[in-house]
């Protein structure tokens, strides 16, 4: 009975990185989305201080998660993109 080989820990922790990545994009993207839909409410209905709050945290939190998660994925895939150019594994 052959023993199943041990996978690459350089793979395991890229694949990793790419999970939270895409996870940290869609999250991102999904507190701008918000942001803008608050801000159409607040500009149908009218702006109050708790629409703008939102608006304002949605946007600075959807930077501040976004930004790394977009690097982290160009990492990723320039890694990938490494390895199938000099042959190795991926």
């Amino acid at each position: 009975m052959a023993a199943e080989p041990t996978p690459d820990p350089v793979l395991v922790q890229r694949a990793r990185a790419q999970r939270w990545a895409a996870l940290g994009q869609r999250l991102g993207y999904l507190l701008f989305a918000c942001s803008i839909v608050v801000f159409i409410f607040g500009l149908i209905v009218g702006f109050s201080d708790t629409v703008s709050r939102i608006v304002i945290f949605g946007v600075i939190a959807g930077s501040v998660v976004l930004a790394p998660a977009i690097i982290a994925g160009y990492a990723v895939k320039a890694a990938v993109r490494d390895d199938i150019e000099h042959g190795r594994p991926v």
